[in-house]
């Protein structure tokens, strides 16, 4: 597993392209009037969600901040992990603002002001983690202008969060019909709950993130749905003894910067933010994807818990099911935005 101790000897080779960018300053749409290199210092709050334990963070967010203060251009990076800025619907209005600089949000939190965007949180939308960036780099293009031009915020990227899973107290799922009546959490907005729907949830229980593992601790609920490492992170393993990798959802972080804040950067400088935010997709991604193995080992060589594997699994159930259902219920631009996903798939 990349963990915080070691990445650091298996990553440091990219931190050259920092360095190499703000040799050469190339114009990236900042604030051309302002000073150049470190002759313009810049502060950046950055928010996320996570805790400091998961993969989103040590090779996320960590690794901004290092690679920008590395690169002797005028940036000084202060981290905000766990939510410490405020909720997702609260934080948002302070990226548009500018009084968040950079902040990780998926689609579904993003959906109340933009709702075509739900559509990349579907169950099944994206195959895969790969289907999932090609789309973003072949294929987004017009869905994420017209979310700039309404918020005058950028979407810069996606980068992976896992794969979400549902891990459940004694239910051993196989098929959609395995869930019917179980109490199962799902995040409290619109397109969480669809996929509840969608994937044959028939009781779910809308519980605030900070009440989950009490929640589940009750039997309140009898599972939940996350990415692995979120699952571990969050202790819910600890209650949980059933992980069903039925992968529903590709989850994706849209790093988020608003104009304002590009405002605040000359030319030299936001280059250096893009091309930074890229540059750490593929090792987050590869973060997330050792990580989720090493916790799954864990859980398969302990005979207190039962890891329900994919070809256990009737995916095909599943999916119909969910495409099925997003046909149906998705209208207008955000159907237009599923269909793309769907396309981007062929």
């Amino acid at each position: 597993m990349v963990t915080r101790m070691n990445r650091r000897g298996i990553i440091a080779g990219s931190a050259f392209t920092a360095v190499a960018l703000a040799m050469t300053g190339c114009s990236a749409g900042g604030n051309s009037a302002a000073p150049a290199d470190g002759d313009n210092p810049v502060t950046l709050t950055v928010s996320i969600t996570q805790n400091e334990q998961t993969p989103n963070y040590y090779c996320g967010v960590e690794l901004l901040k290092e690679r920008l203060e590395d690169a002797d251009m005028g940036f000084t990076v202060d981290l905000y992990p766990s939510s410490q800025l405020g909720p997702h619907a609260d934080r948002f209005p302070m990226v548009q603002s500018g009084d968040i600089d950079i902040d990780l949000l998926g689609g579904s939190e993003l959906a109340t002001t933009f709702p075509a965007i739900e559509a990349v949180d579907a169950a099944y939308a994206f195959d895969d983690v790969d289907h999932a960036f090609a789309w973003i780099d072949e294929d987004a293009d017009e869905l994420f202008t017209a979310f700039h031009e309404q918020t005058g915020v950028q979407i810069l990227d996606g980068w992976f969060f896992g794969n979400r899973t549902f891990t459940t107290k004694d239910l051993e799922v196989r098929s959609p019909d395995d869930l019917k009546g179980a109490p199962i959490r799902f995040p409290n907005s619109p397109g969480f709950l669809a996929n509840a729907e969608a994937l044959g949830v028939t009781n779910p229980v809308a519980v605030a993130v900070e009440e989950l593992y009490t929640a589940l601790q009750q039997g309140i609920a009898a599972g939940q749905e996350n990415p692995i490492p979120a699952t571990h992170s969050s202790s819910y393993d600890e209650v949980l003894n059933v992980a069903v990798l039925n992968n529903h959802n590709v989850g994706l972080q849209f790093p988020l910067v608003s104009d304002k804040t590009f405002e605040k950067m000359n030319d030299e400088q936001a280059e250096l933010l893009k091309q930074t935010i890229r540059d750490i997709r593929p090792e987050n991604r590869q973060c997330v994807e050792d990580e989720t193995e090493e916790i799954l080992d864990g859980y398969r060589a302990n005979d207190g818990f039962t890891v329900i594997e994919q070809d256990e699994i009737d995916m095909e159930a599943f999916i119909s099911k969910a495409e099925a259902h997003f046909s149906e219920y998705y209208s207008g631009d955000t159907l237009k935005a599923y269909k793309s996903i769907r396309a981007a798939a062929n």
